[in-house]
């Protein structure tokens, strides 16, 4: 079995649909950050049988909506003094800025450079969302 240090401060994303650790490592910016980050794959789980999680030492702010997008039942723990000291649950955030693209080949977001992309929730119980410019869908794969 792998055997991965605790934390003395930092953060725990856990519960990740397995498979989707990488993704959440590159939307997060991880690469980028000068800190250690332990990526852990299809580790056991009881509740879902395999799992993602992502360790990250120090102390960094995320954008919790990013992970709110991708997967909301994903938790995270903040760790401070080898303790768990806040569990973060996430949710479906109203409104996500540049993770998306707008799939219209018409939308002011394609033909513009510059221009955010922005998405609006239309429908929380199927996770649809709206480009803000163009009303174009984005259903979830």
């Amino acid at each position: 079995m792998l055997n991965i240090d605790s934390l003395q401060k930092g953060i725990v994303i856990d519960h990740i649909q397995a498979g989707t650790s990488m993704r959440i490592y590159n939307l997060l910016g991880l690469e980028e950050m000068d800190c250690c980050v332990a990526v852990i794959k299809n580790a056991r789980s009881t509740k879902y049988g395999r799992k993602d999680i992502i360790k990250i030492e120090g102390d960094v702010k995320l954008d919790l909506e990013i992970l709110g997008f991708i997967d909301h039942n994903i938790t995270i723990d903040i760790i401070d003094d080898g303790r768990i000291v806040e569990k973060k649950r996430l949710v479906l955030p109203q409104t996500v800025k540049n993770v998306i693209k707008c799939k219209n080949p018409r939308c002011i977001t394609t033909i513009e450079e510059g221009v955010d992309q922005i998405f609006k929730l239309c429908d929380e119980k199927t996770h649809r969302y709206r480009c803000i410019y163009c009303e174009q869908e984005y259903k979830p794969e």
